[in-house]
């Protein structure tokens, strides 16, 4: 018996939903979209923040970059406008008189025409002399042979340390360990070959000895930039560290230490807290915006079972008559507005994840890649979450309708 009754219940909600085809379809459709914008919005949000991430890839993000500039500030008689210059005595105030520093290197870039030369053939590469700890700076990763190492900074080794993409450009299908390749008429040996995560353009560097090239290539002992990493993973302690050093460069180059342009200095750690904190804010619009398109969904719920409750009084009256308790009426509104909630929002997340999957998909085949967006992808755990708890607030949407309608006096339904 139970069993029939339940078959008959169903047939009227089926029954109710075609004699309502466009309201039902409306409000369906109010479920949809918010489902599938909150879907579509996370996708993209992803997509940026995978971006944004794809580029702390390349460097440590506890890491500071210091470079030198011009002066724009008077300082104890001196003039603004001095260009100041970093060389080994900075590298070695960095390194023995500021706490906190890990792991630092120098960088050195060769003026003028730079290209590479192998059996005749011309390759143009960006090359980089450092020092050894610029492994861990760059996030290198070995593939062949080593690294510089301390041995090739002390005896001013002519070695190199190529990409993987330097590697097929000039060597082919050849090894290239052992080999020589020429900069600048000067001979360099390959001993190893790197890739890396980050960006393509990265696997297409040259690393030298920094001591070399500035014995070969210049007068002096001139850095370029300064790197070095913390071994803290506290902003306020990276901040710290950062005034400690402009504190000690100002003393040394004897500019105003209030003069930001004297020495560029740039906190890879607190610009990697600042876009977290960004992104955190943009996850919350998603949903906010998204929760709001749910609820829009829901409000159109409620709103269509009021109306079916009021279409059909006197429906409802008779079954009351005929002994139908509360609660079977109670549960046939609460089941139509579950049924409508559930299959609008099963079909919203399987549009909205198809759509962030299918424009991945043409990305990855295409190898499309743009600076703003990366890997578009949805958590699906977050998408399960967001479809049941719509599923319980269609069934709560519906709860009210329901109560309204077990109230009805079965005489004066009929009546009406």
């Amino acid at each position: 018996m139970i069993r029939i009754i339940d078959i008959d219940k169903w047939q009227e909600i089926f029954d109710s939903i075609r004699r309502h085809k466009l309201r039902t379809f409306l409000t369906a459709l109010s479920v949809w979209w918010g489902i599938f914008m909150l879907i579509i919005l996370w996708g993209a949000g992803k997509g940026l923040q995978n971006s944004a991430e794809h580029g702390f890839k390349d460097d440590a993000i506890n890491s500071i970059w210091l470079r030198p500039s011009q002066t724009t500030l008077p300082h104890r008689g001196l003039p603004p406008g001095r260009r100041l210059k970093f060389n080994e005595e900075d590298y070695n105030l960095l390194k023995n008189e500021v706490e906190g520093v890990e792991h630092l290197t120098g960088r050195f870039y060769l003026s003028g025409n730079s290209n590479i030369i192998y059996k005749n053939k011309d390759h143009n590469f960006d090359i980089r002399s450092v020092h050894p700890a610029h492994q861990f700076l760059e996030k290198s990763i070995l593939v062949e042979g080593r690294f510089i190492n301390e041995f090739d900074i002390e005896e001013e080794r002519k070695v190199c340390i190529i990409g993987d993409l330097v590697k097929e450009a000039i060597f082919e299908k050849e090894d290239a360990l052992g080999k020589y390749i020429r900069i600048k008429n000067v001979d360099f040996q390959v001993v190893g070959i790197y890739t890396d995560e980050g960006h393509e353009r990265e696997r297409e560097k040259v690393y030298l000895p920094i001591t070399t090239s500035q014995k070969a290539f210049s007068t002096g002992s001139e850095i370029h930039q300064l790197i070095f990493t913390m071994n803290t993973t506290s902003l306020a302690e990276s901040q710290e560290i950062e005034q400690a050093v402009r504190s000690k460069m100002a003393i040394r180059h004897k500019f105003d230490i209030k003069d930001r342009n004297a020495i560029s200095i740039r906190n890879l750690f607190e610009n990697y807290n600042e876009f977290q904190t960004v992104f955190s804010f943009i996850q919350g619009f998603i949903w906010f915006v998204g929760i709001g398109s749910i609820i829009a969904g829901v409000i159109g719920i409620s709103n269509i079972m009021l109306i079916v409750v009021k279409d059909r009084t006197r429906e409802i009256g008779v079954r009351k008559a005929i002994g139908a308790t509360p609660y079977s009426i109670i549960s046939m509104i609460v089941q139509e507005a579950i049924l409508i909630t559930s299959v609008a929002g099963y079909i919203g997340m399987i549009t909205g994840v198809g759509l962030i999957y299918t424009i991945r998909s043409i990305m990855d085949k295409y190898k499309i890649e743009t600076e703003f967006f990366r890997d578009p992808e949805v958590n699906f755990s977050v998408v399960l979450t967001a479809l049941v708890l719509l599923i319980l607030s269609g069934a709560i949407a519906g709860l009210i309708p329901a109560i309204q309608a077990s109230r009805i006096h079965p005489v004066k339904a009929m009546k009406s």
